[in-house]
């Protein structure tokens, strides 16, 4: 499940509020808010939800 683009803009514009002056911080907090959300969405935990990516990304090597 994605994001709709409308929800990403939501996100951002928040976090950059947020982090005006620092763009790293930005992008960090930035992808940790749509992993937060994508987690949700799927019913999981965040930690429970990047397990699952991992286990993912080890399948395909």
């Amino acid at each position: 499940m994605m994001l709709e683009k409308e929800e990403l803009e939501k996100i951002k514009k928040k976090i950059e509020s947020e982090f005006l002056n620092d763009f790293a911080l930005q992008q960090i907090h930035i992808t940790r808010k749509i992993i937060a959300k994508e987690a949700e969405m799927k019913d999981l935990s965040y930690l429970d939800y990047t397990k699952l990516s991992m286990k993912d990304v080890e399948a395909a090597k």
